[in-house]
Parts: structure tokens; C-alpha cells; sequence
């Protein structure tokens, strides 16, 4: 089972995850410039007890003299912290003054400016500046160098540090804490949303009030709210469909029990013939009734399963031509197909389109006269349409706006249909995104059109 996500901890870590990011990074930059600062402070210092040192370098009748009293000794040398060391060396004579183990820049050195290293003594790391000193009175190159161990640049970059983490982590924790509040508070709404929809009974599909909740709930309510309505036409279309499918099987039942009946109170063969002749005629309507409403079932809203695949339009129509013209010849009616061409792919349901038009074939041959003619037209261009026109009585103007609804048919109506055809026809074009058109022919008939939105490819 896949772990659930919380769209609180979701949003937190998205919030605290940078935070904590930028103030990292703003730590290790504080870092390296507190470093810099630092050694540049230290080093000025030890710089001054460079220079220091230098001035007690003297030349006296060509000899190099260090004189270095114990008062300046201790001045250079006292420091609670860290050890200072030095030496005093010329190139000829080497070690003048000071301690021998403290180390030398490594040559090449520009000894234009004095020169920073870093480097051990006694397994101590130290921090070295080394200069040279000239004298116009010798032409030896004489050197002092002055090291000293870090303990005072780490107790001050600790320090600065610290100041700058402390109020910071401080500042996180704070912030955390905010965050999480804020968003309990703001995510309130939700669970409230959640609690209102859980106490509803499951008849309940009334539109959730919007007074009270945020512009960006507002969104969630409002596709709820969307869906319930939606279900409601399809609950009410489903409910609608029910009744009217009962009543419309009522009646071919009842005559089958009335027929049923009769034929048992028969005693000769011949005398219960009218009545299985009837009962037949109702099991026929029977049949015919349950194969329209399960079609109409399948292609109404309800189902919403439908897979609309390329479907090649000119090979469907062509199929339910061939099986209905056994059935036009039954009534000396001549059946043609006309085409613009030999494929012409739509995105469609090939069974539900076949069942299209088969029921306005049917309606055609059943209302059409006796020795008239059916046209099914096919045409790719502008769009995809379907045309069936007949030369029957047609359908008068008051009429028109009816004939597609369910389980209506037309006073005075030959057959014994049940009224779900042409409604079955405007299902299938509403799933399909056709529309379509009737009209009255100048020889009488009528023509109905169906125009399919796209074709493809």
C-alpha cells in the first residue's frame, strides 16, 4: 500500500528545506569572510612586531649588532593565549637573534612586501610573517621573521561566529515554529470542507456553501460542487430512464400474460394459434425494446465508458447497408449508397455508429412507402457527414422538436416502435460531438444529417 502524503508536511518541508539551505550557505560565506577579517586584523599585529624587531637591527663598523633589551623581549613575547617566536638571520651569517626552529618562506619570495604563511613549530600550527630589511650600511640582506600560534584568531572566529549562528538557528527554530502554526490555521478550512462532506448522507448533493472559505478552496468547492450538480442530472437522467424503460416494457409483458392466458384456455392447437401468434409479436416488441435501451444505456452520459478510437466511417456505413437491404426489399424499397470516397476515418465507436445508423435505416424503411427510395450519402468535405434521405410522408414542422426525445412517437405512428430510435440517434451524435440536421425534400421525404466535428488522419 503506498505510503499517503501530507500536504502539511509537503508544504513545510518545501519552506523549511530552502530556509535552511540559504542560511547554511550564508553561514559558510560568513565563515570564510570572518576568516579573512581575522587574519588580516592578526596579521597587521604581528606585521608591527615585525617591524619592531627591525628597528633594533644596528651596523656598526661593518657589524651586524641585535640589540634586544629583556623589557622588549618581554613586550614581544608576552601573550596570555597564544607563543611568540622570532629570528633575527642575514644571508652570510645566518641565526643573529632569536629562536632557530621558527620557519622561513620558501624561495622564490617577492620580498618587495612582507610575506604570510602558515606553518608548524613544535607540532603547533603558527601563522609566519616574514620581511626582509635593508640597510645602507651593510650590503648583507638581513631577515626577520615572527610566528605565532592561532589560539587568539580561533577564540575570535568562535566568537564572531557563534553571534552570527546563534540569533540564526534561533531565527530558524522560530520561523519552524510559525510556519507549522501558520499552516495548521491555514489548512483548517480543509479539514472543516472534509467534516461537512463526511456528515452528509449519501442523497445529499446540494452545492457546498462558499461563504466562509478561501479564495484558493474556493477552487476545490467549487469542482466539488461541479461534480454534484453533474451527478445529479446523470442520477436524475438514470432515474428518468428507469421509469420510462418500466413503463415501456409494461406493456408488451402485460400482453404477453394476457395472451399466455388465452392460449391455456384453449383446448385445441389451432384455436391457441391467434394468441402465440400475438404472443410472439410482443416478444418481438419485447426484444426490440431491451436491445434499444441497452444501446441507449451505453451511449447515454451515464455509461461515460466509451472509447473513441480512428474509425474508418465508409467501411461502418457500408456493413449496416448490406444487412438492411434484405429488409428494404421486403418493402420494394431500393436502398443506395453514395460516397465521396472509400475512407474516411473519424475518432468514434464503430459499434455505437453502426447502431446510428441502424436505427435511421430503420425509421427510413419502417415510416418510408412501399416502393420508394432510401439514400445514404457519405461526404468527407468540409467535415465528416452522414445523410439518410427517404421519400416517405416526412415529418411535419410541429413535430420536429419532439421526435428525438425518448419514448416519443408521432400520433397516428405505423409500427409498433417504441420511440427510443431517434433518441438513440441523438445520443450516439452528442457522444460523438456531431450535431444534427433536419429537413423536408422537395419530393416530401425527409433528410436527416449528421455532421461529425473532425475527422483524422
Amino acid at each position: 500500500m503506498p505510503k499517503r502524503k501530507s500536504l502539511k508536511t509537503g508544504i513545510l518541508f518545501r519552506l523549511i528545506i530552502p530556509l535552511i539551505f540559504f542560511i547554511s550557505l550564508e553561514s559558510v560565506l560568513s565563515y570564510f569572510v570572518t576568516l579573512h577579517y581575522v587574519d588580516k586584523t592578526y596579521d597587521g599585529w604581528l606585521l608591527d612586531s615585525a617591524r619592531s624587531l627591525a628597528q633594533e637591527i644596528k651596523v656598526k663598523d661593518a657589524d651586524i649588532i641585535v640589540e634586544l633589551p629583556p623589557a622588549a623581549l618581554e613586550i614581544i613575547k608576552w601573550d596570555d593565549l597564544d607563543k611568540t617566536y622570532f629570528k633575527i638571520s642575514s644571508a652570510t651569517k645566518g641565526l643573529l637573534a632569536g629562536d632557530a626552529l621558527v620557519p622561513e618562506a620558501v624561495e622564490p619570495v617577492d620580498w618587495a612586501h612582507p610575506v604570510f604563511f602558515k606553518a608548524d613549530i613544535n607540532g603547533e600550527p603558527v601563522r609566519v610573517v616574514s620581511m626582509q630589511v635593508l640597510k645602507k650600511e651593510t650590503p648583507d640582506k638581513l631577515f626577520v621573521h615572527v610566528a605565532e600560534t592561532l589560539n587568539k584568531r580561533q577564540q575570535m572566529m568562535i566568537d564572531i561566529l557563534l553571534a552570527d549562528l546563534i540569533p540564526q538557528f534561533v531565527l530558524v527554530v522560530i520561523a519552524s515554529l510559525c510556519l507549522l502554526i501558520g499552516l495548521k490555521r491555514g489548512l483548517q478550512p480543509l479539514h472543516v470542507l472534509a467534516d461537512k462532506i463526511t456528515q452528509r448522507s449519501s442523497r445529499d448533493l446540494s452545492p457546498i456553501q462558499e461563504a466562509h472559505v478561501f479564495l484558493e478552496v474556493r477552487a476545490l468547492t467549487d469542482t466539488i460542487n461541479g461534480l454534484f450538480e453533474r451527478l445529479t442530472i446523470a442520477i436524475d437522467a438514470q432515474q428518468q430512464f428507469i421509469a420510462n424503460a418500466a413503463h415501456q416494457l409494461r406493456t408488451p409483458l402485460a400482453g404477453l400474460v394476457v395472451q399466455a392466458e388465452r392460449a391455456l384456455r384453449e383446448q385445441d392447437l389451432s384455436a391457441m394459434k391467434p394468441a402465440l401468434l400475438q404472443m410472439q409479436n410482443s416478444a418481438d416488441r419485447l426484444s426490440h425494446t431491451v436491445t434499444q435501451l441497452l444501446v441507449l444505456a451505453k451511449s447515454g452520459p451515464i455509461d461515460g465508458m466509451n472509447e473513441l478510437k480512428p474509425v474508418n466511417l465508409y467501411s461502418v456505413i457500408k456493413a449496416v447497408c448490406i444487412d438492411w437491404v434484405p429488409k428494404a426489399l421486403q418493402r420494394r424499397i431500393e436502398l443506395s449508397l453514395e460516397s465521396s470516397e472509400h475512407s474516411i476515418f473519424i475518432l468514434g465507436d464503430e459499434i455505437l455508429l453502426g447502431e446510428l445508423l441502424t436505427n435511421l435505416l430503420d425509421n427510413a424503411i419502417t415510416y418510408g412507402y412501399k416502393g420508394g427510395n432510401i439514400v445514404v450519402k457519405l461526404n468527407h468535405f468540409p467535415t465528416a457527414s452522414l445523410t439518410v434521405e427517404d421519400d416517405g410522408p416526412g415529418i411535419p414542422d410541429s413535430e420536429k422538436n419532439k421526435i428525438f426525445e425518448r419514448f416519443y412517437r408521432m400520433p397516428n405512428s405505423p409500427g409498433n416502435g417504441c420511440g427510443l430510435g431517434l433518441a438513440i440517434v441523438k445520443e450516439i451524435a452528442d457522444l460523438h460531438k456531431a450535431y444534427l440536421e433536419l429537413d423536408t425534400i422537395t419530393t416530401g421525404g425527409t433528410r436527416i444529417v449528421v455532421v461529425f466535428a473532425k475527422t483524422t488522419s
